[in-house]
């Protein structure tokens, strides 16, 4: 079957960074036993996002290369499990650390590096570097080629973030996340896969770390099928609060297909109406500039 599995790793970082390397490759190895394509941690794993109630200049020092023990490490369990693996971290950059996703492919490749671009500014992810651009990428599975894109956390809260994505080819999107997972925020993925008729998948930490909540999800984005008389609901998972693993399993043939036949994505767009959303007039209300 064109099916594409994905699992959600739910689960709470073990408190430093070699204990959060040996965690996570364990969870790993039981996606692989459960037939994942791709495994999926909650953003910035390799310090368990514990960037709050520390000094800046303390967290600051977790910052890791790509070239690090930590991420290789996944890489080349990536081609040992013949699975693809997207892991997260705080990133090393002469710039200031960067909150990374970096997925390597089933021969444990590196395909894709994203760093994210919404950081918080408002809080204590001003000390990051944010991102300055969206990628997709072409990644080899078993069921053939999937495109695949990247998003962090309140990148959610940006239409736009999702649509540049959509407009690069992006069937799937991965979202590493560390919040609470309540209705808004599910409805803000919900709507950005109807919307863009591409699946969307969320990880997130369990209620057991601070200010997070579990209920990873993911959205095939299918809404209307011929034979249905309405809408469908197009969850196909929503985890508990708990820690532990969750199979997201998209049906690529029925994405597929639903993509070129139905109305939303990029199917009737006018961006030529649409210049105001990229000339920021700094008089706006509801803009913040400090």
């Amino acid at each position: 079957m064109n099916h594409l599995k994905i699992a959600l790793l739910q689960i709470a970082p073990a408190g430093n960074l070699e204990g959060n390397l040996d965690k996570g490759i364990k969870y790993c190895r039981k996606a692989k036993e459960m037939g994942a394509d791709i495994a999926l941690f909650p953003e910035m794993y390799s310090n368990g996002y514990d960037i709050y109630n520390r000094p800046a200049t303390e967290w600051i020092k977790d910052a890791i290369t790509l070239e690090s023990n930590f991420v290789q490490s996944f890489g080349k369990l990536a081609k040992e499990l013949e699975m693809a693996i997207g892991i997260t971290l705080l990133k090393e950059c002469p710039t200031g650390p960067e909150n990374t996703f970096v997925l390597f492919n089933r021969h444990g490749k590196r395909v894709l590096v994203y760093s994210k671009v919404h950081t918080c500014d408002f809080s204590v992810e001003k000390h990051l570097t944010p991102g300055d651009d969206f990628f997709v990428t072409e990644l080899d599975t078993a069921i053939g080629v999937v495109k695949i894109g990247a998003m962090i956390c309140y990148d959610r809260e940006f239409p736009e973030s999702a649509r540049i994505l959509m407009l690069k080819g992006a069937e799937i999107v991965l979202v590493p996340n560390a919040c609470p997972m309540e209705i808004n925020r599910i409805s803000q993925l919900r709507g950005r896969a109807y919307e863009n008729m591409m699946g969307i998948a969320t990880c997130n930490y369990p209620d057991s770390v601070p200010d997070c909540n579990g209920h990873s999800n993911a959205f095939d984005g299918v809404a209307y099928l011929p034979e249905l008389s309405g809408s469908r609901d197009t969850c196909i998972v929503e985890a508990d609060e708990k820690e532990g693993l969750y199979i997201a399993d998209f049906d690529m043939e029925m994405l597929r297909h639903y993509r070129l036949t139905e109305v939303h994505g990029n199917a009737y767009r006018k961006p030529e109406k649409y210049k105001m959303i990229t000339e920021q007039d700094k008089k706006a209300p509801f803009i913040r500039n400090d």
